[in-house]
């Protein structure tokens, strides 16, 4: 199997980052149990709109929750996104390479 770039690039929607929203606040010092709420209430009021969530503006995501700052914006960047997850597991390239390598190691040994 050789994926398909154009066809992973036409995947993506804004909407897989409605968590980075989440983990924007949490890094912001706000709990999780929040963050995942005023996430929610961001999904809901685009789907209101008819617009993807990235289309909503600072004021727009402000009114919701004064936290979000002038630095949200960067959330909507599916690279840093992924390079984020930079942990045993994640969607990192690090990790991925690292999990790729592991594997290869242990199917070595069957």
């Amino acid at each position: 199997m050789v994926p398909n770039p154009n066809m992973l690039v036409k995947a993506l929607s804004p909407e897989m980052l409605a968590t980075d929203l989440a983990d924007y606040l949490v890094r912001k010092g706000v709990p999780f149990r929040e963050t995942h709420h005023i996430s929610g209430a961001c999904v809901r009021l685009s789907e209101e709109r008819g617009i993807s969530i990235d289309k909503l503006t600072l004021e727009d995501l402000q009114k919701i929750d004064g936290r979000f700052g002038d630095d949200i914006m960067s959330v909507w960047d599916y690279e840093v996104s992924v390079e984020r997850k930079n942990v045993t597991g994640g969607t990192a390239k690090a990790s991925v390479m690292k999990q790729i390598k592991d594997t290869r190691a242990f199917a070595a040994t069957l």
